[in-house]
């Protein structure tokens, strides 16, 4: 992706980000920081004097979209609440290797007894974001959407969700909590696999419903497209369909839902995918599979300390 797509697309995720959740960050890194030092950090407690001080800089060993700003300053106060932390560039924007993106000035020990919590999460929010810019790119000029999945990091998805924002993607259900999405194993519960029964039950179930909750059902074939819409659902989704079968399904639906592609979605597919007609497509690999980026932390004494 070049850097003229990054940029782009970056300008649009820092309208989307949004903010993240103080106590959410708060907790996560308090469980990393438990989890890396539960008894104190040793080596610095041996080598470090109580009271040296450091400076030290976040940046980037190569290109990307930044996100996990507020996380990583929130692990240096952690481990310094005197820590001055200046975040050199925002979430949601674009970066070329070499630049810096925090500096941090605070007490040695705490730097670096915050440093590999802070890199672990930055660097994996900054993957996510730039990768899920790529994908953004790629569907630029069609209506479609890009959204993540429920494919995260156990305890981090308020931290990977965000970056997904940040690289201009979109938010599916945050849980299993949010809304209804009936998948083919919950209709062949509800129907005792007889597909006559398909409308019937979906009908009752979103009669159940509050009139706020959102109800989306996968189908994998054409022949059930027709008895989930008379159901009046919200949101259907195509699953592992061909690009001849989604553009199929998107005129089949004819407006009458919201139509989401999935399944069989990468770099390489995207752009076809998009350009069928569908409103959302949900990525997985936006979070399961990402690679993270390679960011470092280079620390300094600062003149005079001992």
């Amino acid at each position: 992706m070049t850097a003229t797509a990054l940029a782009r697309t970056a300008a649009r995720a820092a309208a989307l980000a949004g903010t993240l959740p103080a106590a959410a960050v708060d907790a996560v890194l308090r469980a990393a920081l438990i989890e890396d030092a539960p008894y104190g950090d040793i080596t610095s407690q041996t080598l470090i004097p109580a009271e040296a001080r450091a400076t030290a800089v976040l940046a980037a060993r190569g290109p990307g979209v930044f996100s996990g700003g507020e996380v990583f300053a929130a692990a240096m106060k952690l481990a310094d609440p005197a820590a001055a932390v200046e975040l050199l560039v925002a979430d949601g924007e674009a970066f070329d290797a070499g630049t810096a993106l925090a500096r941090v000035t605070g007490n040695a020990r705490g730097v670096l007894l915050a440093e590999r919590a802070a890199l672990n999460l930055v660097q994996r929010m900054s993957a996510i974001a730039t990768r899920t810019a790529e994908f953004v790119a790629l569907v630029a000029g069609t209506h479609a959407r890009i959204t993540d999945t429920r494919k995260t990091t156990p305890g981090l998805r308020v931290l990977e969700r965000y970056a997904v924002r940040c690289g201009g993607g979109a938010n599916h259900r945050f849980s299993l909590s949010d809304a209804v999405l009936a998948k083919d194993n919950h209709l062949a519960v509800l129907t005792g696999g007889d597909p006559a029964r398909l409308t019937t039950v979906l009908r009752e179930a979103k009669a159940r419903l509050g009139h706020t909750t959102h109800f989306e059902v996968e189908v994998d074939s054409m022949d059930q497209i027709e008895p989930v819409l008379a159901a009046g659902v919200d949101t259907i989704m195509l699953d592992n369909f061909s690009l001849i079968q989604l553009a199929d399904g998107v005129e089949l639906v004819g407006g009458r839902a919201r139509v989401e592609a999935s399944g069989n979605v990468n770099l390489a597919t995207v752009a076809g995918i998009a350009a069928t007609g569908v409103d959302v497509i949900s990525v997985g690999a936006l979070t399961h599979s990402v690679t993270a980026l390679d960011l470092g932390l280079d620390v300094e004494l600062e003149p005079g300390t001992p």
